[in-house]
């Protein structure tokens, strides 16, 4: 997060969101490919074959690093630093979130998630002690959540690198929801799209159209700035 020349950082910024959006297309597409081609119970069955009992604790509890709380944290502490930054955040997240809770309950209220279709997925594992949820699947929330937030973070550290890897955690804690039989990939990939394309359209309202422009953005609760 370290600016230094506004032009250098500006440019690099540009690159670095560009590089996390080549990656994040680059992780749907073969996923995209998946879903056009196979039955979607099909394809979860054959995902859950490559779980096991060592790898349960890192999707287990990682997921939860895409249930809100931790872009909620970062959004009060970026009140105090920069708004600019803290609008990065709540627009991207809560925006992305506004979107996909619409769709659940509106267009695809009726879509269940993999718990309802265990008949038709002989065998399914199941990660112990985790609480299996019925309904409201399409799309996924958390996804959403990973995507978006990530997406802001690279925006903030600035860095192509950094960005790539950001993209591919969003893509891990994406994967998570899978892992644990709480979506179907059609559903992550939904949340992918959405959080990413919602994340672009924020960081083009604060970085690159007259609205960016405005000083007070780099203010925050303990530093004015005069209003242009």
């Amino acid at each position: 997060m370290d600016e230094g020349s506004p032009d250098t950082f500006g440019r690099m910024r540009d690159r670095a969101v560009w590089t996390y959006v080549a990656v994040v297309v680059l992780m749907i597409m073969p996923s995209l490919v998946l879903v056009i081609f196979n039955g979607h119970l099909e394809l979860h069955a054959a995902i859950n074959r490559i779980t096991s009992p060592g790898l349960d604790p890192l999707f287990k509890y990682g997921t939860h690093l895409a249930d809100g709380l931790v872009p909620t944290a970062f959004g009060i502490v970026f009140l105090f630093i920069r708004w600019r930054w803290f609008l990065a955040v709540a627009a991207s997240v809560l925006g992305s979130s506004i979107i996909v809770q619409l769709l659940k309950h509106t267009f695809f209220s009726e879509v269940d998630r993999p718990s309802m279709f265990l008949e038709g997925m002989p065998g399914l594992r199941l990660v112990q002690g985790v609480e299996m949820l019925h309904h409201n699947s399409f799309p996924s929330g958390h996804s959403t959540c990973a995507f978006s937030m990530c997406f802001v973070a690279a925006v903030l550290f600035g860095r192509p690198w950094i960005a790539a890897a950001l993209a591919i955690l969003a893509g891990l804690l994406a994967f998570s929801r899978i892992y644990l039989s709480q979506h179907f990939v059609e559903d992550v990939l939904c949340g992918a799209i959405i959080g990413t394309g919602t994340s672009w359209l924020v960081y083009w309202w604060l970085y690159r159209s007259a609205f960016a422009q405005r000083s007070w953005l780099d203010g925050s609760l303990l530093r004015r700035t005069r209003s242009s």
